[in-house]
């Protein structure tokens, strides 16, 4: 098995890589969506639409784009050993972070199709820097690997 992840070892990277991006951009869409979904009248036409759209993308890109991240992550992790390093830890608890506010996101989603508002747009807008705060921290751990 530890030969068939070395020669793969490119392809996992390269994989993990594209659905982070995909995983990431619907962490940043979906805040968003929230936004303009608040301002939408509870019951009507465009408030459907927005029930839609971010079921969508919680199925076509969020879910999908998750699993994978994670599947090729692990893998990747375990090819080169890095389950062990002190930067891999602090990585995993920020993906581990990143999984809990998508499933937070989730459950705002359903509040939101049941017509229930608990933040302000000022309050969603904030969220929306959640993924970027995250993403530093983790390009930094994997790059940098400061410890």
């Amino acid at each position: 098995m530890d030969w068939i992840l070395a020669m793969t070892y490119l392809w996992l990277k390269a994989g993990h890589i594209i659905f982070v991006i995909f995983w990431m951009a619907g962490l940043f869409m979906l805040p968003r969506f929230f936004v303009y979904h608040q301002e939408a009248e509870p019951g009507s036409a465009e408030n459907a639409l927005w029930v839609e759209r971010e079921a969508r993308l919680l199925r076509i890109i969020l879910w999908p784009s998750l699993v994978l991240t994670w599947v090729l992550g692990l893998l990747l992790a375990y090819s080169i050993g890095a389950l062990a390093e002190g930067w891999f830890h602090l990585k995993f608890a920020a993906v581990l972070a990143l999984s809990g506010y998508h499933v937070w996101l989730v459950g705002y989603h359903n509040a939101l199709a049941t017509g229930e508002r608990r933040l302000s747009g000022k309050q969603l807008r904030l969220l929306n820097e959640v993924p970027g705060v995250a993403a530093a921290l983790i390009v930094i751990m994997v790059v940098v690997k400061p410890f």
